[in-house]
Parts: structure tokens; C-alpha cells; sequence
């Protein structure tokens, strides 16, 4: 991977980010920046999942739960933790805990993750060759044990 920055390596701080995500709530409002951040989400899922290989119907959920955790997770860009990716009928749920959005918000905190949902949301459009609608359907701040995200097809 190409280092982008020579002193300060490839990463950000949460607090910048998350000040930069609370500036455009303040200027945007709050819907307007929740797709635009669902939408940037998207777009980073299926460039990450593009770069990991990942065609239609070329990997189990399981594999991409694995690859996209090295991408996202600890190893990688520090996005979140993937903990499973599991299909349930025609729903693809995503379990994720230390999510980039959940930090540093407080218990009972309406926050979703959007960038992060929508990440996933991109990656396993690309993995699967389908048009896919997602939901925040749990969330750690509301007291679950994960961030969980429901994808289903159009």
C-alpha cells in the first residue's frame, strides 16, 4: 500500500473526523449528511472490496468477513472490527463492534454509523453483484452487543 503522508503515516484521528462529521450536520443538516456519508461509505466499500479481489459470487460471506476485517480492522484502517457477516434468508447481517462512529458517543446517543454501514454496504454489493439496501439495526450506544447492519436486496 502506498503511504500517503511521510511523518504522519496514513491515518487520522476519530476526533478530527467526527468534528468534520458534526461541522456538516451543523451546515447540512443532519439527513443531508447521513447519505452523503452513507454514499462516501458506499463508494470507500466497493473500492476496498475492488482492491481485496472480490467479484460477484466469487467469495463465501465468511471469506469476506475475514479479508474485510484485515482491510478495515485492526490490521488495516482501523474502520471497525468485523466480527461476522452472516446471510439470514435474503439478509445479510454485518457484526461489528469498535466501530469509527460508535467512539466516544455516549450511552443512549441517536448516532448511527453511516460511513461505516455504508461501507459495508458497498463491499457487499460488490461481492455479491446485487443492488442491496442497508440499515443500522442495532447499535452498541442503544446497548447491544454489536453494530449491526442489514442488508437487503432491492
Amino acid at each position: 500500500m502506498l503511504e500517503l503522508r511521510k511523518e504522519l503515516g496514513d491515518f487520522n484521528s476519530i476526533i478530527c473526523f467526527k468534528a468534520a462529521i458534526t461541522g456538516m450536520e451543523e451546515a447540512l443538516g443532519e439527513k443531508a449528511t447521513a447519505i452523503a456519508l452513507t454514499t462516501a461509505g458506499r463508494a470507500r466499500g466497493k473500492k476496498v472490496a475492488e482492491n481485496l479481489g472480490f467479484t460477484k459470487a466469487s467469495h463465501s460471506l465468511n471469506d469476506a468477513a475475514n479479508e474485510l476485517n484485515l482491510a478495515l480492522g485492526k490490521e488495516g484502517t482501523r474502520l471497525c472490527i468485523v466480527e461476522k457477516i452472516v446471510a439470514e434468508g435474503e439478509i445479510i447481517k454485518v457484526y461489528t463492534s469498535e466501530t469509527f462512529c460508535s467512539a466516544g458517543e455516549p450511552l443512549n446517543s441517536p448516532r448511527k454509523c453511516t460511513f461505516t454501514m455504508g461501507a459495508f454496504w458497498g463491499a457487499i454489493e460488490q461481492i455479491l453483484g446485487k443492488c442491496l439496501r442497508g440499515t443500522h439495526t442495532k447499535s452498541v450506544l442503544q446497548g447491544g452487543t454489536h453494530d449491526v447492519f442489514e442488508l437487503v436486496p432491492f
